[in-house]
Formats: C-alpha cells, sequence, structure tokens
C-alpha cells in the first residue's frame, strides 16, 4: 500500500486542526469530531494546547484513503512556534496549506509559501470558513493568484457563502468552462498538451487533463485551490479526493541502504526518550544498531553536531489514527523509536534527503529565566534541558558565573507557554527578566594566529594554527584543513574542528560568530609514549584534550586579528492603514530607526513597505493601532542581519574565556594535570 506524508499548514486561526478532525472522521478514524474551542482534538494533546485552542507542538495522526495511508501531521500555526514546522518540511512529500475565506493570504501564509517553494514540496490550497460572515472565496483566489502563485487552479464551485448553508463541491469533466480553464493552465507547462489545444480542445478527455493535473502538481509546477469548512464538512470531500489523486505518494525502496531523519523528540510514560523518524529508504527492525549524523541546521555559530549511535528496542508505525506497535518500519512510513537515548531532533540516518539550510529565520530574542526559589535551580536546570531536546532553538545557555540560565525566544507567546509548561509539567514557578535582542558576530576581515608546544607559556602539547575569514551573508560556517590530513592523527583534527565549532558560540562581544571560514594552517603533536611494560604516559603524549584546550585561545587571537562586527536582527514590514495617518506612522519608523519605502495610495488607504530592527518591532506593533485609529495592519517577517548602529551591544560569556589568556591557562593546566 502506498504512504503519503502529508502536512497541514496554515496561519494561526485558519483551522487546519479542525480539518484534520474532519479528515479523520471522514475516513472513519473517530466517530466524533473534536472541538479546538472545546480542547477535544485529536492532535492537540498537550493540556496547554487544549487550554489556549492552539497547537504548539507538531502531531502526526495517520488514516486510510482507498488505497494509500495518510500519515497526517498537524503543525503550529503561531509564528513563535515556526521551529516545530520547520522540522516537519524535511520529512513530508506533501502538504495543504489552509487559508480563511474571511483573512485570506496572511503573513505567516506567505512565509510557508516560500519555504514549500524552496524545498519542492507539492502543495494544495485549501480556503476554510465559507461559512463564516465575510468570506469572499473569490477575493482569497485572486489574493492567491497575486501574492502567491499565478499557477492556480480553482478545483470547486461555492455557494452560500457567509451562512451557515454554504456548499462546495468539485467541478468536473462536465463542465466545459472549467475544462477549458484546466487545459490552459495546464498547457503553459506541456508544448504537447499546448499544441493539442491549439488544434482541436475539445479532444482533450478530462482524464487525460486529470493525470496531467496530478504530474504537474507533482512537480511543483500548479497549484490547486479547493474551498469548503471544517466545521460544517463542506467541500472535505473534493479535497480528500485531491490529497489522494495529486499528490505524489512516498517512494518505496525497502531493499536499499536505511536513509532517514528524526524530525521529532518526546518522552514517553516512563521518562524515557522516544523519536519521531521518517524513513525515506530501506527498512529498520528492532536490535537494529543505527548511526546518526548530526543535523548543519541549527542557531548561527552554533556548534557542529557529530554523530550518534543507539540500538533500537522498540517500534511503533501510524496505522488508522494511532501508531501502533510494529517490528519493523520501512520506506515511506513514520515510526516512532525507542532506544535511542542519545538521538537529537534533526539527526540524519544515512544520506539526508534535503538541505538541512534553515528555512526559517533562527530566534531573535534571548531571556534570562528566574526560578521563584533559588533552591529551584537544579530543577530549572534540567527541566529545560529535556524541553530543549523537543524543541532545540532553544538554545539553552547557563552563565555560571551569574548563575542565570538564558533561553532563546521566537516570541512572547513563546515565553508565557515555556512558563506554563515549567508550571504545569514540571512543577516550577519562573519568572522572565526582559526580553532582549540576539545579535550575531561577523569576522571583519582576515586574521591569523598559530600556537607551537613547547614554545612560550603553552601547555598543551599541541600545534594549531588558525586562520579566519569572512564568508558571504547566510553561508554560516565552514572548516577547512590547510595542512596534509595525514601530519597527525585524525582523531585530532576532529578535536580541533569540533571545538572550532563550538569555540565560536562566543565571540569578541559574546555572540556567536558566523558567515565565516576557519582553516587550520599549522598542525603538531606528541606521538603516543609509555616506558617499558608501563601504561600509557600521557604527561608527555598528546591527546584530544591539549587540541581541545589550545584550540580556543588559537581561535579569538585569531578573531581578534580579523576584529568582528556586531549585527542585529531586522525585520520587514507591510503596513496598511488610512492615507491620513501616513505622517504619524513615518515619524513613528523613524522614532524607532525604521528605514521607509515609498508608499502607495489606494484610495483613501495607504500601503507601505519598510524596515526595523527586530528589537523594536513589538514597541511598533503596539504603538499602531493608536497611530492609525485603530484600523492599521502589520505583516513583519525576519529580513536580515546588518551592523549595529550606534554603541555595540554584548553579551555576558559563560565558562571559561579564551580572551583572558591568565586565567584561561590557569584552569586549562589544572584540567590537564600536568
Amino acid at each position: 500500500m502506498q504512504t503519503l506524508n502529508l502536512g497541514i499548514l496554515a496561519h494561526v486561526d485558519a483551522g487546519k486542526t479542525s480539518l484534520t478532525e474532519r479528515l479523520l472522521y471522514a475516513a472513519g478514524v473517530i466517530d466524533q469530531i473534536g472541538s479546538v474551542d472545546d480542547g477535544t482534538t485529536q492532535t492537540d494533546t498537550l493540556a496547554l494546547e487544549r487550554q489556549r485552542g492552539i497547537t504548539i507542538k507538531s502531531a502526526v495522526v495517520s488514516f486510510l484513503t482507498k488505497d494509500r495511508t495518510v500519515n497526517l501531521i498537524d503543525t503550529p500555526g503561531h509564528p513563535d512556534f515556526i521551529a516545530e514546522v520547520e522540522r516537519v518540511l524535511t520529512v513530508l512529500d506533501g502538504a495543504v496549506l489552509v487559508l480563511s475565506a474571511v483573512e485570506g493570504v496572511q503573513a505567516q501564509t506567505r512565509v510557508l509559501w516560500r519555504a514549500l517553494r524552496r524545498l519542492h514540496i507539492p502543495t494544495l490550497f485549501f480556503v476554510n470558513k465559507i461559512d463564516r460572515a465575510g468570506a469572499q472565496p473569490d477575493r482569497v483566489l485572486a489574493e492567491i493568484a497575486a501574492k502567491l502563485t499565478p499557477q492556480v487552479i480553482a478545483m470547486a464551485w461555492v455557494r452560500g457563502q457567509g451562512s451557515r448553508d454554504a456548499a462546495a463541491g468539485s467541478f468536473d469533466g462536465g463542465d466545459p468552462a472549467f475544462t477549458a480553464r484546466l487545459a490552459e493552465v495546464l498547457a503553459e507547462h506541456d508544448d504537447d498538451l499546448l499544441a493539442a489545444c491549439l488544434q482541436d480542445p475539445a479532444a482533450i478527455g478530462f482524464r487525460h487533463l486529470r493525470r496531467a493535473l496530478a504530474a504537474q502538481v507533482g512537480g511543483c509546477l500548479v497549484a490547486p485551490v479547493f474551498f469548503g469548512s471544517a466545521v460544517t464538512g463542506a467541500g472535505v470531500a473534493a479535497v480528500t479526493d485531491g490529497i489522494r489523486e495529486l499528490l505524489p505518494a512516498a517512494a518505496a525502496d525497502a531493499a536499499g541502504a536505511p536513509a532517514g531523519q528524526v524530525f521529532k523528540v518526546d518522552r514517553g510514560a516512563a521518562g524515557e526518550r522516544v523519536a519521531y523518524l521518517r524513513m525515506f529508504r530501506g527498512t529498520i527492525s528492532i536490535r537494529d544498531r543505527l548511526q546518526f549524523a548530526g543535523s548543519a541546521a541549527g542557531p548561527p555559530g552554533g556548534a557542529r553536531r557529530t554523530g550518534r549511535a543507539g540500538k533500537v528496542t522498540g517500534i511503533s508505525v501510524f496505522d488508522r489514527g494511532a501508531a501502533v506497535p510494529r517490528p519493523r518500519v520501512t520506506a515511506g512510513q513514520i515510526g516512532k523509536l525507542w532506544g535511542l537515548d542519545d538521538v537529537r531532533i534533526g539527526d540524519v540516518l544515512g544520506e539526508p534527503q534535503r538541505t538541512g539550510r534553515r528555512q526559517f529565520a533562527p530566534p531573535t530574542l534571548q531571556a534570562v529565566v528566574v526560578p521563584a526559589s533559588r533552591a529551584d535551580s537544579g530543577a530549572l536546570h534540567l527541566a529545560l534541558t529535556q524541553l530543549a531536546e523537543q524543541d532545540p532553538l532553544i538554545n539553552l545557555r547557563q552563565d555560571d558565573l551569574r548563575q542565570e540560565i538564558l533561553v532563546s525566544l521566537y516570541g512572547e507567546v513563546q515565553k508565557e507557554v515555556l512558563q506554563a509548561t515549567l508550571a504545569g509539567d514540571y512543577g516550577l514557578d519562573v519568572g522572565f527578566r526582559e526580553t532582549t535582542t540576539i545579535c550575531i558576530e561577523r569576522p571583519a576581515g582576515c586574521g591569523e594566529a598559530a600556537e607551537f608546544q613547547h614554545v612560550g607559556d603553552n601547555p598543551f602539547l599541541a600545534t594549531v594554527g588558525l586562520r579566519v575569514a569572512p564568508a558571504a551573508a547566510g553561508a554560516g560556517v565552514s572548516f577547512r584543513l590547510g595542512v596534509e590530513l595525514g601530519s597527525m592523527p585524525l582523531a585530532f583534527f576532529r578535536a580541533v574542528e569540533d571545538t572550532v565549532y563550538q569555540a565560536l558560540q562566543q565571540g569578541l562581544h559574546g555572540w556567536q560568530v558566523t558567515d565565516c571560514v576557519i582553516t587550520m594552517t599549522r598542525s603538531g603533536y606528541s606521538p603516543r609514549q609509555s616506558a617499558a611494560h608501563q601504561r600509557f604516559d600521557r604527561s608527555v603524549s598528546s591527546t584530544g584534550e591539549d587540541f581541545r584546550g589550545l584550540t580556543p585561545l588559537v581561535l579569538m587571537s585569531a578573531l581578534q586579528r580579523a576584529g568582528t562586527a556586531v549585527c542585529e536582527p531586522v525585520s520587514s514590514l507591510r503596513l496598511e492603514f488610512p492615507a491620513d495617518c501616513l505622517p504619524a506612522v513615518l515619524a513613528a519608523l523613524a522614532r524607532l530607526q525604521g528605514t521607509p519605502f515609498a508608499p502607495e495610495l489606494r484610495g483613501s488607504g495607504c500601503l507601505l513597505d519598510a524596515e526595523i530592527p527586530a528589537g523594536r518591532l513589538h514597541a511598533l506593533q503596539q504603538a499602531l493601532p493608536s497611530l492609525t485609529k485603530g484600523e492599521g495592519v502589520i505583516d513583519a517577517e525576519f529580513a536580515r542581519y546588518q551592523p549595529v548602529r550606534g554603541a555595540v551591544p554584548s553579551r555576558p560569556r559563560t565558562g571559561h574565556n579564551p580572551l583572558d589568556r591568565k586565567d584561561y591557562l590557569l584552569q586549562a593546566t589544572r584540567n590537564l594535570g600536568r
């Protein structure tokens, strides 16, 4: 049986979880449709999700539609939880992008659509809530064509929109107008079809057009648009048929070398770690030992992930709603795996199927988490460590000197959810200090440094030389060898490389360093030595600890010679407001160091594109209602990092500081025991 791994994505409150309920009900998986408002849905299983009526964590359910098993992944819609969506995108065969027939294309809709196109994921649109007052399906269809892609085709008719009796049904081959529109859209990407249309349009059969449509949807050339209401069920049968007929099933090479990706990590009833793995190729059975490679995606300048191994002790595969125990999981399926105690989100088994490059911006905010009682500090760190397993972009940082724990955030809602989770699941009462902006550092030029063993005050039995050079914006960090690979044991090269990635998490001003190339220019070591019939003598032989200890000193020296520029995140904005409010809006942008572009007047309204430092976005959002008589609307998304204007912000360092050579060497000598 074929398998389709399907993502349901949307801007918050567009109705994707309600659509999930309706699809499960129509497939016979559930006998009663749950309500988001009542907290009775299948996929919003967390108490906090039921309480708030929003999806916070991705959830997997399964249903059958004729000859196909659909693994449906419901994702969060709120932008504060975009990291959950990103992890899901890497394992999808197709997607349904849900829009509201009232609100239409919203800010998050555009962000999601761009990511789906970049990853080449076949997508259907479902315009929901045609029964809501103010529903305008035709306007939303026009918005999709204007703001997302012109290559769309409406697959359903709507009548009675805006009322409880709203209905939607599929166009078919008996509708000449629809057949002509479909042929016209498809002919733009099919020369043979274009020739046939010019010769005799009536001779083209509807089945041929439907097959051509499926091929072009699979190739991400065309996006069908369906209409309906997840609440009443109108139009859901048509979108179910579209899911089955138009979205391509997963490849099923069960005999190949195992390849898959971990997109979710959860905790079982006994506190054990459970990995959600999408299998792209091959088969995994219980008792198999797996070797994972770390994901390349992560915070800017973050440490490179090294390989991880584990033995599978249990497997469940999603089938008709729930995950059921199975002896194996095979190509195309999603499995829950037990026994992989060291596995992390993003870990890759075998060859990665999709790029590890980030599709969305990393978190741009940070805050200190403060326990109500100092006695809870240890428990708080343990709880946050477990939560970071489920969301690595929390990027937990502990400042031992100040006894502070910092977390990275996308927004205030995420902070509220984190606070409620710590209280509800761990019994910890916590608060947050003021939220601040996360900056990055980029090398301003080139710099080089080296330390040689037995020279000067170098206590390490290692020689390391490093050169730092800037790379293109968004390139991340790359490590290269400028010395012969055989000049010393491979383990020592790995120790240097891993330490470089780790040390770059804190640059000259305490921020993560990114967009640079690090080249190892010098190497040297003391071979393994021991007296006759004696044990290994580490006092005269190099170890990995020597290279891990020396590398931060060399790297920071090279970075000091290169210099760094501290850069802050910038958001791009689109504002809509009454035209007579333009002077007030421009003045507010100027106060907040925003950069407006040429305004576009549309009758009594105004459309204005602008950019603003991300740290000042919240202030603009709060001020906008008073500036625009309550009629202003703002769409914002991450644009880029740019050098900070004015005073350069710094972040307190954690751990031993290689910029303080005397203190660093004192601590390192104690650790070496020499």
